[in-house]
């Protein structure tokens, strides 16, 4: 459930400058958008292939957000957050692992999935495509200190009518590639508190252990 991503093709200095302006644009529209939302659900199904270790698991998920808190499940396994404290609940270990909401840079999570672009990234306009039938923007990201992040490329495909995500390809620099596909997404639907709260109750029997 960890985000560690992989290295892609070097560009020459004039393809990236030449694609910024163009995918800042559609970035920040998007964010501006993203921004309108005080709360969202969203549903995604997840694959991840390593064709050096031969993984090839496919699961899906959703996942609430509302301010800096999020619940988010994910197979067998959810992830809360209040916004100061992060419980990750692993079914098949019967174990809950508990930190600073602020320590969970490498965490998937929904907000950052839907944000992913904001911070840390140069960026580039790839080449149109459609994803069944709907024309999308694609753009490529890459982290701006390549050397202190666990990945190199993140590709966005936006779709050009609604300007909505669509689908996120993650690359680990060991060879793994995530794919999320966006199936659903709700703006501003009504989420109680208590939806980001961890009731050690609802884990009889889970170890806690604290990062």
């Amino acid at each position: 459930m960890k985000i560690i991503i992989t290295l892609l093709a070097i560009l020459s200095l004039a393809s990236v400058s030449f694609g910024q302006s163009g995918s800042q644009a559609i970035l920040d529209r998007l964010s501006r958008k993203m921004k309108t939302h005080k709360s969202f659900y969203v549903e995604f199904s997840a694959t991840t292939k390593n064709a050096t270790t031969g993984a090839n698991t496919s699961d899906t998920g959703k996942g609430w957000v509302k301010g800096d808190k999020f619940y988010a499940s994910f197979g067998d396994n959810t992830i809360i957050s209040n916004g100061l404290k992060t419980w990750m609940i692993v079914k098949e270990e019967k174990s809950v692992y508990v930190s600073d909401a602020d320590d969970d840079e490498d965490l998937i999570n929904p907000r950052k999935l839907m944000t992913i672009w904001e911070d840390g990234f140069k960026n580039k306009l790839g080449k149109e495509t459609t994803i069944n039938g709907e024309k999308v923007h694609v753009i490529y990201l890459y982290p701006k200190n390549p050397a202190d992040a666990e990945y190199h490329t993140v590709i966005l495909y936006i779709s050009k009518t609604t300007e909505d995500l669509k689908k996120v390809i993650i690359k680990t620099k060991d060879a793994t590639v995530m794919t999320y596909r966006l199936k659903v997404y709700k703006a501003n639907p009504e989420i109680s508190d208590s939806k980001f709260v961890y009731n050690p109750k609802k884990y009889p029997g889970y170890t806690l252990i604290k990062d």
